[in-house]
């Protein structure tokens, strides 16, 4: 069986909700309502991770728990990683090195550009960019089949297998 990323950026996060700093800001309704539905889907095509990492901003904290709640993922396993928060891709790149070797599906919640870049860094000759320009727009899951080895990533090493949007 090939290693598997499961690259998902936070659920659409809300603007108006007077938080104190951008790295608080929570979901806003439609995100509640996405990252379930997310979490369900993922469970449903059998792409249950058995290690997620998190950013723990707030809307990347709420994302993360409601997918893996429909996961049957238990929220004490998340991994909540700073670093993923305003990353770039190198140190994404450093984030998913000290996965677990035994790690076979890993599910990375973030946030863009880091994302989005990470994900054009390892599969971009297989990506197509939507009209829209957005990559990763929010609840979007980009299923990524990776090389064996988690610390040696170089450019075009993944094949794009699928990105799903929410709606």
């Amino acid at each position: 069986m090939a290693r598997e990323l499961l690259l998902l950026r936070h659920a659409k996060s809300d603007w108006d909700s007077g938080a104190a700093s951008d790295f608080d800001r929570p979901l806003a309704k439609r995100g509640k309502k996405d990252a379930p539905n997310m979490g369900a889907w993922l469970y449903r095509e059998g792409l249950v991770p058995d290690y997620v990492i998190s950013s723990p901003a707030k809307r990347a904290r709420q994302t993360a728990t409601r997918v893996c709640k429909s996961l049957d993922f238990k929220k004490g396993q998340i991994v909540w990683e700073p670093r993923i928060y305003e990353a770039d891709v190198q140190t994404l790149l450093k984030v998913l090195a000290e996965c677990p070797l035994q790690a076979r599906t890993v599910l990375c919640v973030g946030h863009n550009p880091g994302l989005a870049e990470l994900l054009l860094y390892l599969a971009g000759d297989e990506i197509t960019i939507p009209r829209d320009g957005k990559v990763l727009p929010t609840a979007t899951v980009a299923r990524l089949e990776m090389p064996d080895d988690w610390g040696h990533l170089e450019p075009g090493c993944a094949h794009l297998v699928s990105i799903t949007r929410p709606r």
